[in-house]
């Protein structure tokens, strides 16, 4: 993996930590996302006209079309898992299942090979999501018999789902259309497909602006802007390695679990992070 994309992937990895521990910290997850999803999409708007002579290819359309509704029902997806789950339970699973499933199936779609160094590193990034996922305060979780522990598992089996659908989908993609105006038709289209679930609870989004719109703004210049970091580092490495080394941002998010959220002790989950960390290294040394 080159060292551009690495750094990509790595400055992704921190924003998508970040705007995911506000979304969980919202009043109501979906209204809050797409609020921020709407906001940013306006903001990058004007950059997606660069580079201006290059209009919609034909062959790009219908990866564009896909991930509309793929990444609309990602957004969905995970605003129902963070209404019943945890942040430490539900972001493990929803970025953890890409990386075994993406893999796989670049191979037979994309005819991704990866090296003997790239799958110890992917194996290793498993690993650690497992371990992260088998400290004690999620393992307490998952035990309770409460049943908004297990709608946010399932919640988030959905979500990682979408991940790796939309991670195929989009390495496509941007190799057909750049990926400025990609993710600009990509929040636009997934605001407007979410928009009728919006409407009919308008009466949340007011509260959630009066109460969190200053959450709002710094997540909408951290989410589609982390994704657009992803989009060019899939135009110069393998899939495979470009979503193993995103998952850094479960390190992040174990920090942010325990120290900000409340949810954990820090020295377990960092032994996880140790082996996600190990991981990353092998994937950044693969070809």
């Amino acid at each position: 993996m080159t060292g551009t994309a690495l750094a990509l992937v790595i400055g992704a990895a921190v924003l998508h930590s970040i705007w995911n521990a506000l979304t969980k910290r919202a009043q109501n997850q979906l209204a809050f996302l797409w609020s921020s999803v709407s906001l940013a999409t306006l903001l990058l708007g004007p950059f997606a006209l660069w580079p201006r002579n290059q209009g919609l290819p034909p062959g790009a359309a219908p990866f564009v079309v896909a991930t509309i509704f793929l990444h609309a029902f990602y957004f969905f997806a995970l605003g129902r898992a963070y209404r019943w789950g945890e942040f430490s339970l539900v972001y493990p699973i929803a970025r953890g299942l890409g990386v075994v499933l993406v893999p796989l199936l670049a191979l037979p779609l994309l005819d991704e090979r990866l090296s003997p160094l790239g799958t110890a590193g992917v194996v290793l990034v498993v690993l650690g999501i497992i371990a992260l996922h088998l400290t004690p305060g999620v393992v307490s979780a998952v035990a309770s018999p409460s049943r908004s522990v297990g709608a946010g598992t399932g919640w988030a089996l959905l979500t990682g789902l979408t991940v790796a659908a939309y991670s195929l989908v989009d390495k496509a993609g941007v190799a057909r259309l750049h990926p400025l105006p990609y993710i600009t038709l990509l929040g636009l289209g997934s605001s407007l497909v979410l928009l009728p679930a919006i409407l009919v609870q308008r009466d949340a989004l007011r509260r959630e602006w009066a109460m969190n719109w200053r959450a709002i703004l710094v997540a909408s210049a951290m989410n589609l802007t982390a994704y657009l970091l992803v989009l060019f580092a899939f135009r110069l490495s393998k899939t495979g390695y470009v979503v193993a080394a995103r998952e850094l941002s479960i390190v992040f998010s174990a920090i942010i679990g325990s120290l900000w959220l409340g949810e954990g002790r820090l020295g377990p989950r960092l032994l996880g992070a140790a082996v996600i960390l190990a991981g990353v290294a092998c994937v950044a040394l693969a070809r």
